[in-house]
């Protein structure tokens, strides 16, 4: 572990260690390999979170919002276009981002030649998409066999991993994108949407976060994890003015578990989710660590 990445390990540490002391008590990482693995997670997670603060503060190559370049990246060209003004635009690609994620080694190729329509005039964008889905099924059906092509390294992302480019059936991308646009509702833009849900919040950013992620359950194949991230993502580019009140972690799986093993010895299910969530909270949003 690099000496600044220790002094972050050791103040998440300090943290732990009184909110076990102080506010309820934490039997899981009594055992120093597990309070190690801990801390590594927690140390990675905060450098995902400065990541993005980091290349907020960059000049970015404009290359990077162009699909037909190799440089393509739609976390970069979303914040490009919301530089630009775009702001509809911004909003798309940080949910191609999401929906498509970065496969380990074909990185951003789904997002790219979809976006960029494989080399044909125009584009994928939110304009254009928006104003027809049927038009991009369509498109999507007749080239999902080139999307698909062998001979180089295609996929979605490790979190997306089971999701599918089919343009029809109830769970592939076609469907995922229509109902997304669907979820949107123009001719609202992403703006107003968001404006609203902050609004009908009364200006709180948690309860406006947990409206939006809730509706989002109209948008197929888009679950927890991905409704999680795609909201937070859109948090810390600056797009919305609002944060996550728990971690959403019922009904998970590996996070349910570790939950358990930080809280071992309680019974009630509700009650160390709860402490886990405001636990986790503690470190990514409240001590900005």
């Amino acid at each position: 572990m690099r000496p600044r990445d220790r002094e972050l390990a050791e103040r998440l540490q300090a943290v732990l260690l009184s909110f076990g002391r102080d506010k309820r008590a934490l039997p899981g990482i009594r055992d120093a390999a597990r309070q190690a693995a801990l801390l590594e997670q927690l140390v990675e997670s905060i450098h995902r979170v400065r990541f993005v603060a980091a290349i907020l503060e960059r000049n970015l190559s404009e290359l990077r919002a162009e699909p037909n370049s190799e440089l393509f990246d739609p976390l970069k060209g979303a914040i490009l276009q919301q530089r630009r003004g775009n702001i509809d635009e911004a909003f798309w690609l940080v949910f191609l981002f999401v929906h498509f994620g970065k496969h380990a080694r074909a990185g951003w190729r789904y997002a790219r030649e979809v976006y960029g329509r494989l080399g044909d005039a125009g584009r994928w964008d939110w304009a254009t998409v928006s104003a027809d889905p049927a038009a991009f099924r369509s498109w999507l059906h007749a080239r999902r066999g080139e999307l698909k092509r062998e001979g180089v390294p295609r996929g979605f992302g490790n979190h997306r991993k089971y999701e599918s480019l089919d343009a029809y059936t109830p769970n592939g991308t076609g469907s995922v994108v229509e109902t997304y646009v669907n979820w949107v509702g123009p001719p609202r833009s992403h703006q107003e949407l968001f404006e609203q849900a902050y609004l009908q919040a009364g200006g709180d950013p948690r309860k406006a976060f947990d409206g939006l992620y809730n509706s989002m359950e109209s948008v197929a194949r888009f679950g927890r994890t991905a409704r999680f991230d795609y909201l937070t993502m859109t948090a810390k580019l600056g797009l919305a003015t609002i944060e996550p009140p728990s971690t959403y972690i019922q009904g998970s799986t590996g996070p349910v578990r570790g939950a358990r093993l930080l809280f071992e010895g309680m019974k009630a299910r509700l009650f160390w989710t709860n402490g886990w969530s405001n636990l986790t909270l503690n470190y990514t949003w409240a001590c900005k660590c």
